[in-house]
């Protein structure tokens, strides 16, 4: 047992010699190699995709700020013309007032009008007739009451 712990010591566990610098050749060729081929393929892909998703979201702030802008242009111009409407119908009302209350003036000037000729017509034939009965009236008065007391009244 002795001698195997010997024989150990005499050869050490890693032997660092040429191959070593091979070995690390080969590593920094392989760095290079994945590096080129691999990495930085990676790191490109990985900043495009950061760039399209930024540039997206970018445009798709500006899309809704632009809806945004046309709606409230679109709210605007509807309450305009809310407005507008309200005020022609105001005045549509208006007039229709006013014209309704030229008809209905015009229309009781004439029933007054109408009313006053009838009443001047009927005033006048009344007098007419009460002149035309008037001198007839104590003729007549007379013989209805000789008729009545059924002889001669004077």
């Amino acid at each position: 047992m002795h001698q195997d712990f010997v024989l150990l010591a005499a050869h050490p566990l890693i032997d660092i010699d040429l191959t070593v610098v091979i070995q690390f050749a080969l590593f920094l060729i392989m760095f290079v190699i994945g590096n080129v081929f691999l990495f930085q393929p990676y790191l490109k892909l990985r900043e495009r995709r950061k760039q399209g998703i930024d540039g997206a979201r970018a445009e798709a702030e500006r899309m809704s700020a632009q809806a945004d802008a046309e709606l409230a242009d679109y709210e605007k111009k509807l309450a305009q013309a809310r407005s507008r409407a309200n005020d022609e119908g105001r005045k549509v009302r208006a007039e229709a007032a006013e014209h309704e209350k030229s008809v209905t003036d015009a229309s009781r000037a004439e029933a007054t009008k109408t009313l006053e000729a009838a009443a001047t017509k009927m005033r006048a034939e009344t007098e007419a007739a009460r002149l035309q009965l008037l001198p007839q009236a104590n003729a007549l008065a007379k013989q209805l009451a000789s008729k009545l007391l059924g002889r001669e009244v004077s």
